[in-house]
């Protein structure tokens, strides 16, 4: 009987163990606090040994908020404590290193004690198998190096500062005509002796070459939130390659804004409402200025600062600024009918066809892409 026993849990042991630890980094990590523009950010990294064991699987207990960087680049973003394994084939085959520093990111580091564990164990625990190639794929995903995203946010701002300051040397009264904040509400432009009369002369173009470069930049951001694999794969994510990027969306965008101006011209010109083209144009362009500078301010200092923010902030900026944009047209709506002679109805169509319908169209497009 002690025989049958013996040899019943000699079978019965293997399946009971998920897996020996060869190997724990309990003692080896260190933590370092970052200064940055904001506020201290703390991290704790350590050395894995990828070449040791190479039949092993490392097994990662992390908690939720963190940021996991692998030799600088973007390895995984945690939402919730969360615990996985990975083989150690899998990491030299993906890095191609014996030794990898991995870096987590988290703003409770120095607060308090952080379920925050790495071991590596013989066996798979074979339960996890599904969450394995998950897990896989997402870090493949979103593997990308951080520090040419910040030298490019830094850099774009740095080149639109730069250029409102030339502005603003060159231009003094327009501009502050232009970025006034109260000026998004006033009807005087409606006038046919409203100051903003020439939209292609070189002051009105040179401050729309600078809102284009906000919007570009706004773009930008959009599509490492989005679609970061669609910068990797087009143009590649180093701080040359998307500053490139971003002059050409600004100069496309700069285009886009001049065609757009004179859409407006011609469906003004068909429903014979003079010359509400300058006002309609620059009431609008007010606005659009206005909010995605305080966007753009925003997403450069999460960027520099705590970038896994940027992915709740920014959609919030851009559902704000659709319904700020929607309260524009509106609020444009009724100057115009305090300001012409023309009736509600024909004032409404014109605005649907010119801003409400293209603008809708655009939001819907946006929100499939975005998906």
């Amino acid at each position: 009987m002690r025989q049958f026993l013996f040899i019943f849990f000699l079978f019965l042991l293997p399946s009971l163990v998920t897996g020996q630890v060869v190997e724990t980094y309990d003692q080896n990590w260190q933590t370092l606090t970052n200064p940055t523009l904001g506020a201290s950010i703390s991290q704790k990294e350590v050395k894995l040994a990828v070449h040791s064991f190479p039949t092993s699987y490392f097994q990662f207990e992390i908690p939720g908020n963190s940021t996991v960087f692998i030799d600088g680049k973007l390895w995984q973003l945690i939402l919730s404590d969360t615990s996985f394994q990975l083989p150690a084939a899998y990491f030299k085959e993906a890095f191609g290193m014996d030794t990898l520093l991995l870096t987590v990111v988290n703003d409770q580091i120095n607060l308090r004690d952080l379920n925050l564990r790495i071991t590596k164990i013989s066996e798979k625990d074979f339960q996890e198998a599904d969450g394995a190639s998950k897990y896989i794929q997402l870090s493949e995903a979103k593997r990308f190096q951080m520090q040419p995203l910040k030298d490019f946010f830094a850099l774009s701002l740095f080149l639109t500062l730069s250029l409102v300051a030339v502005y603003r040397r060159v231009y003094p009264y327009l501009l502050g005509d232009l970025l006034q904040p109260l000026s998004v509400i006033k009807s005087e432009d409606f006038s046919e002796s409203g100051g903003l009369q020439k939209v292609f002369s070189i002051d009105i173009l040179f401050f729309l070459l600078i809102v284009s470069m906000l919007l570009a930049q706004s773009l930008i951001a959009a599509l490492v939130v989005y679609r970061m694999e669609w910068i990797q794969g087009w143009i590649g994510a180093t701080a040359l390659s998307l500053l490139g990027f971003w002059g050409l969306c600004a100069l496309g965008i700069l285009l886009l804004t001049i065609l757009k101006f004179n859409v407006i011209r011609l469906f003004s010109f068909l429903f014979d409402l003079g010359k509400v083209e300058f006002a309609h144009f620059f009431y609008l362009l007010r606005l659009i200025s206005i909010g995605f500078a305080l966007v753009i301010f925003v997403t450069t200092f999460l960027v520099i600062n705590d970038f896994r923010q940027l992915s709740i902030v920014f959609p919030m900026g851009m559902r704000l600024l659709f319904w700020v944009y929607l309260l524009g047209i509106f609020g444009l709506f009724l100057i115009m009918v305090s300001r012409l002679n023309f009736k509600k109805y024909h004032l409404f169509t014109y605005l649907c066809i010119v801003e409400l319908v293209p603008f809708l169209v655009l939001s819907k497009w946006l929100m499939v892409l975005t998906q």
